[in-house]
């Protein structure tokens, strides 16, 4: 996914009201007045939100009569997750070496003379 991609995304999704009709989207395609029904905003403002979405490609609405349903593009979302996996499984590799690293310090310092990570005696800190 190329990096302005990227970013319209995530700007999208940076507003609470873009991820709420997402996250309804997830569960099934819906009007633009459906979609307005819980929110205290005139339709025109759903519509403006409905419009960031789609310039980010996280939804569609088909050409044709209305009303018309909105409906939630899986492959951007797809796409965000092999963006996001990729960074954390680098975090988890970190984060494995450093148990490692603290595993072996453990290790070391039991038998050393028990004492803990922080040097001090049978887990005592005073």
């Amino acid at each position: 996914m190329a990096a302005d991609t990227l970013t319209r995304v995530f700007s999208a999704l940076a507003d609470p009201t873009r991820r709420d009709i997402v996250a309804r989207l997830a569960e099934g395609d819906a009007t633009v007045g459906q979609l307005a029904e819980p929110y205290r905003m005139s339709l025109q403002a759903v519509y403006k939100h409905l419009r960031v979405l789609e310039d980010a490609g996280l939804v569609s609405r088909p050409r044709g009569p209305q009303p018309r349903p909105v409906r939630l593009e899986a492959e951007v979302l797809t796409q965000m997750e092999t963006w996001i996996e990729r960074y954390r499984r680098r975090a988890e590799q970190r984060y494995r070496r450093l148990d490692a690293l603290l595993e072996t310090m453990n290790h070391v310092n039991d038998k050393d003379g028990d004492d803990d990570v922080n040097g001090h005696r049978d887990g005592h800190r005073g």
